[in-house]
């Protein structure tokens, strides 16, 4: 089912190549939303200056062109060169109905699925995630829904730190402490432990010999140490999985190929580069130098391959990982939901892997960067004791925070239904707000205005999901035979949507634009934009609702149109928040 803004721009398209002829095929017809009309194309404004011809003259003649029979009730232009639109109101009510009895919502699915492979998460072995791994997991999580419910093939990689010079005095520490203890290292216990490791390295010259021959042995392949690495490795996976459940994201132990899948690969990623004269040797390092990345004197800016000591470090890792994707996994498209500090990196990789044919034309690499989560005087978010904060803990106190509001909210909600009721308007609250900011800016972490039940929060969407839940339950109670078909999720064929008031066709426009605002976010990665919809939609359903009397509709048939419109409406919400990763309680 195409919606409103897709139809008029193919329209529009068609009636610009009859005006001015297949040269300007490909203009823009920029339809969007009006203040003066259903709709509105920009696109004489943008075809003046190619055609010659001011834009009005432009719209004026393109509204005349436009077919929209069946589509539209009206078509003018005005100035300065606009085009609007004012749609039918049988299409309405029909598209609506169509809407309320997709399971979909109207959502169809990707003409051209791709293989998209999402990098995300990435937290380090033998440490606790921490509050900066929120981010990137939570963005991850839910572009790998909204890609996977446009139809593409999506394919999660969590590129864990599991390799390299840290777990030489990990495993020392753990000999010294017996290998038993690390059985109970799996949720609590890792920021303990890698620190006491940490400090034994830089105390003891002795254990820092022993850490050292022990990276060497971990290297070389000997069986005990990659033994005594993989209690480690799987302890934190245990824990990975607790936080992931807890989070209720789409990771699974599957998804994980961290940096040691890669390590045997480095040695011919290395020769490769060198051979065909993409990298040198500089002071014992081989490096990629690239013309278009300089440093602050317009020196040269190196991507180091292999350290001076023999040792590869990320970029080699990350080349290789991109070969794999394309590669082995097939990739069409990549993501990377990594912090923006690591852009110019990203960029290095991307460049040299393009020089070397791993990245090929017909793949997109794309950095997914995003800001940082600060506290109340805009500094990096941390406890009082000046540490970051641990994942776990933030959850565990939003549920708790989560559950005292809607013990006040609602006392008569039974304990075991609010205590899940709970977790998932606390994990909801956490995701909204990160997903609702413009990912690429820093956002404050504010318990009070991210639990608030108004507002642009999650607590507000998932509240107007749970009223109408509990305005059908009433009409199911009173007796409405249409109601029992509606909470199963069904509308009958019979069953007709009249849009005679305002604010009726308003909340119709609003919920057929849900599959132009799921789209937007396949195509530019921003989940607030869907996060904006769904609050807008909620905002118009409020609006709807006060104006037009549902269950004491004058009649019937428009009791029953207006029970769909509520249902839709539903439907649409429950839809964008669980592509998002958000639950959708039935009742708060």
């Amino acid at each position: 089912m195409a919606h409103p803004a897709s139809l008029l721009a193919d329209t529009v398209r068609k009636a610009v190549v009859d005006a001015f002829g297949p040269e300007h095929a490909g203009a823009d017809p920029a339809v969007h939303r009006s203040a003066f009309a259903d709709y509105q194309a920009d696109v004489a404004l943008r075809l003046a200056r190619a055609v010659k011809r001011p834009p009005l003259e432009i719209a004026e003649l393109l509204a005349q062109k436009v077919e929209v029979s069946g589509l539209c009730s009206e078509v003018r232009a005005s100035r300065p060169g606009f085009v609007n639109f004012t749609l039918d109101r049988a299409f309405l009510e029909r598209s609506v109905e169509a809407l309320a009895r997709d399971e979909r919502a109207g959502v169809p699915r990707a003409e051209r699925p791709e293989t998209v492979v999402i990098d995300y998460s990435a937290p380090n072995v033998a440490k606790e995630m921490h509050v900066g791994h929120l981010r990137t997991t939570v963005i991850g999580d839910a572009l790998a829904r909204l890609l996977g419910f446009l139809g593409h093939r999506v394919i999660r990689q969590n590129h864990i730190g599991d390799w390299g010079t840290p777990f030489g005095m990990l495993i020392e520490h753990m000999l010294d402490i017996g290998v038993g203890a690390t059985d109970e290292l799996g949720l609590f216990q890792f920021t303990e432990f890698y620190q006491a490791a940490r400090k034994k390295f830089d105390d003891d010259p002795a254990f820092a010999d022993r850490s050292r021959k022990r990276v060497v042995l971990l290297q070389q392949g000997d069986a005990e140490t990659l033994a005594l690495w993989e209690r480690l490795v799987e302890a934190s996976r245990v824990y990975f999985r607790a936080v992931y459940d807890k989070l209720g994201v789409l990771l699974e132990d599957s998804d994980i190929r961290g940096e040691s899948a890669y390590n045997a690969d480095l040695p011919g990623i290395a020769d490769e580069l060198e051979r065909r004269g993409i990298a040198r040797v500089d002071d014992g390092a081989l490096c990629v130098f690239l013309p278009e990345f300089t440093g602050r004197d317009n020196e040269p800016l190196p991507l180091i391959v292999r350290k001076r000591d023999g040792g590869y470090g990320y970029a080699a890792t990350d080349l290789a990982a991109l070969r794999y994707r394309v590669e082995t996994l097939g990739a069409t498209r990549v993501l990377y939901v990594v912090g923006a500090p690591q852009h110019q990196h990203l960029a290095m990789v991307f460049a040299v892997a393009k020089r070397a044919g791993w990245l090929p034309d017909s793949v997109r690499a794309e950095h997914v960067a995003f800001g940082s989560i600060l506290d109340e005087n805009r500094k990096m978010f941390r406890t009082r004791a000046g540490e970051s904060v641990r994942l776990l803990a933030l959850l565990d106190e939003a549920i708790e925070r989560a559950e005292r509001a809607i013990r006040e909210k609602n006392p008569e909600l039974p304990a075991e239904e609010r205590a899940e009721v709970a977790r998932q308007v606390g994990i909801g609250a956490i995701k909204y707000a990160d997903l609702s900011t413009e990912r690429i800016k820093d956002y404050v972490f504010d318990w009070s205005r991210m639990l608030a039940f108004e507002g642009n929060t999650g607590p507000y969407l998932q509240y107007a999901h749970a009223r109408i839940c509990s305005i059908l339950r009433k009409a199911n109670e009173t007796g409405i035979a249409l109601a029992s078909d509606l909470l199963r999720g069904q509308v009958p064929e019979g069953v007709r949507v009249e849009l005679g008031e305002p604010a009726e066709r308003a909340l119709a426009i609003e919920l057929l634009d849900f599959a132009a605002a799921v789209d937007a976010v396949g195509v530019a990665l921003q989940p607030h934009r869907l996060c904006s919809y769904l609050y807008e939609l909620a905002n118009t359903f409020t609006a709807f609702y006060e104006a037009c009397p549902v269950l004491r509709a004058d009649n019937p048939a428009l009791r029953d149109s207006r029970l769909v419109l509520a249902a839709a409406t539903r439907r649409v919400l429950a839809t964008g928040l669980g592509v998002l990763g958000i639950a959708a309680p039935a009742r708060m």
